[in-house]
């Protein structure tokens, strides 16, 4: 291949650097046809170089190093890529790259949710590309096709399973009737949840993920403080067999809205209807719903973590950063968060509720409580008591749509009520009804 090499230093060699360096060798040949110039990798830091990796070509010991300072500071490295995770230090790294002028590519969503402008504005000054697109999704392609494909149409919503974690556990408590405490312990033997799952099971990585989504498919920055979170730790395996009779699936979702000027983001399990396809999506995979004002609705479906399917996403990145590099265009990826939307607070979301509560068993209680709902102007599509035990019953609810105010203005007035016992579940649904 004619002409000098285009360097690439990588921070950081675990899970996602060990699957980023193994993807630009097996594939070398390939990507240097591609670029159309040899694309090498220099050197690689980490502070642990005894731990043993899974990569079939081990780099050789001149490419290794434990000092940070020694990628960013190569005269002769063009692109360096971080896959350390977290906020410090990767964004001290990363600005100190983008200000030597070297061109960026990472996958850390927590960096770029939190630190996004300050990346690009330290990247605009200094003439080099941010590129991020394994940060949402691993190796599903999503944002550059939100950022080119799909830049001629006005993007109203973005709805997504953006969490391999939460679904393998969620699916696993549909498909074999399991509790959370054993579908957590079994994704945790088989490597799909880290030893302490707080990130995932309690919604914090899907938060990241779509500050950078809402923000990218909506033209409007959107922090990760103004997002509405809530976990899956409180759903059980009686609340996934009620949704499957009232024709529902349970999915954790990250859900951004375009609607009047204002935005909704928010991130917390949901009811979908059994025939979106969302709903069909099982175990470890995620997948991402778009609406386009031309282009209809669309989806992104595959591998959303992992060494490979991440180092896939991270090695397409260094592909474009090295044609801009080789074409003398680097630097004009900019931020594209020209507007200033507000997001809207979560008591004025509309959504459909589903309600499980725990009841005395006598005559009378179910006008008390639908008394409750008239009151708050909460319309109810379907009541469904479902098990009596001694002196109690269980009834499941489910309403038409309502503000979000209205149906927890409901549920304090119901928590007040002695026939009340429990209210047991309280989850959110996704429909066009």
């Amino acid at each position: 291949m004619a002409g000098e090499p285009i360097y690439i230093g990588i921070l950081g060699f675990g899970v996602v650097g060990s699957g980023t360096y193994e993807t630009l060798v097996s594939n070398q040949e390939s990507i240097d046809r591609k670029v159309g110039r040899p694309v090498r990798v220099k050197k690689i830091a980490d502070l642990d170089w005894s731990t043993p990796r899974r990569v079939s070509v081990p780099p050789p010991p001149e490419m290794q190093s434990t000092d940070a300072a020694e990628v960013i500071s190569d005269p002769d490295i063009s692109i360096v890529v971080e896959s350390i995770g977290g906020v410090n230090p990767s964004r001290e790294f990363l600005l100190a790259a983008l200000r030597a002028g070297k061109n960026v590519v990472t996958s850390n969503k927590e960096l770029v949710a939190r630190h996004g402008e300050e990346l690009f504005d330290a990247a605009a000054a200094g003439g080099c590309d941010l590129m991020f697109e394994g940060a949402v999704g691993g190796g599903i392609p999503i944002l550059r096709p939100l950022k080119s494909c799909l830049a001629g149409n006005r993007i109203t919503r973005v709805m997504g399973i953006v969490n391999g974690t939460t679904n393998f556990i969620l699916s696993r408590m549909a498909e074999m009737g399991a509790d959370f405490a054993d579908s957590l312990a079994e994704a945790q033997r088989l490597g799909y949840a880290e030893p302490d799952p707080t990130n995932d099971i309690e919604g914090h990585d899907a938060v990241f993920k779509l500050a950078i989504l809402s923000s990218i498919a909506f033209e409007s920055r959107v922090s990760v403080e103004s997002i509405y979170r809530e976990g899956i730790t409180g759903i059980t395996a009686r609340d996934m067999q009620y949704a499957r009779e009232l024709g529902f699936a349970v999915k954790l979702l990250a859900i951004g809205v375009e609607n009047d000027g204002a935005l909704e983001a928010r991130v917390h399990p949901t009811l979908l209807p059994l025939d979106h396809p969302l709903a069909k999506v099982s175990g470890p995979f995620n997948a991402i719903f778009v609406h386009g004002s031309s282009v209809g609705e669309v989806m992104f479906y595959g591998q959303g973590a992992g060494a490979m399917p991440t180092g896939s996403a991270m090695v397409g990145d260094i592909i474009d950063i090295a044609r801009n590099i080789r074409s003398g265009s680097t630097g004009r990826i900019a931020c594209t968060c020209f507007e200033d939307r507000p997001v809207r607070p979560m008591d004025e979301v509309v959504t459909r509720f589903y309600l499980r509560t725990r009841v005395v068993d006598r005559p009378g209680v179910l006008a008390a409580v639908a008394r409750i709902f008239a009151e708050e102007q909460v319309s109810l599509a379907s009541v469904l008591q479902t098990d009596a035990s001694g002196d109690s019953a269980e009834i499941v609810w489910l309403t038409h749509k309502t503000r979000e105010r209205q149906m927890q203005a409901s549920l304090r007035k119901m928590r007040d009520l002695p026939e009340v016992r429990e209210i047991a579940a309280c989850i959110r649904a996704e429909t066009d009804a």
